[in-house]
């Protein structure tokens, strides 16, 4: 659902993220790149407040929304009810595009043939051909290997030393 008020700017623009009017309404707030839209809540009879990060087609979060003083109409936004959702926001996309790294990304250091070697895993999340990277290093940081593997490879201690040990081939396909 969206909202015809909020102009949605065109992402591949970066421009147009930062000319954004800046908006103080009671149910529309805009600002330090972020929209807090107060919407009903279709679940029940109370309220939502959706952030929104300019330039992204969905809300970042979702999260329930007060009551007013009626007890049937939103709580009207406010500077101090806008500044925390956008560091709520933050911390919360923050926290999620960490994660996504660190499954993205995998690295372990392991003894394999009396030496050291630090094993990495990086996953490209492709649509077409997703694919990862297998690579080892020495303790001085000089490629030893690289090879291509399966998204679903599972680096673990021992499928780290199995690679090592085997001569850094191609690893199975699971």
């Amino acid at each position: 659902m969206t909202d015809p008020r909020i102009p949605t700017p065109d992402p591949a623009d970066e421009s147009s993220l930062t000319d954004l009017p800046k908006t103080q309404e009671p149910r529309l707030w805009r600002g330090d790149g972020w929209t807090a839209k107060v919407i009903k809540n279709e679940d029940d009879d109370g309220w939502a407040v959706a952030m929104i990060k300019d330039g992204e087609p969905e809300p970042a979060l979702v999260g329930p929304w007060t009551m007013g003083r009626d007890k049937k109409n939103p709580k009207p936004l406010d500077v101090n009810a806008f500044n925390t959702l956008v560091k709520t926001a933050s911390e919360f996309v923050r926290r999620h595009e960490q994660q996504l790294h660190a499954t993205l990304h995998q690295r372990i250091t392991v003894t394999a043939n009396a030496a050291r070697v630090t094993v990495s895993l990086d996953i490209v999340p492709d649509e077409e051909h997703p694919h990862a990277l297998l690579s080892a290093h020495d303790e001085t940081g000089e490629l030893l290997a690289e090879v291509k593997a399966a998204p679903s490879f599972k680096l673990n201690r021992a499928s780290a030393v199995a690679w090592a040990e085997n001569g850094f081939g191609k690893p199975a396909e699971r």
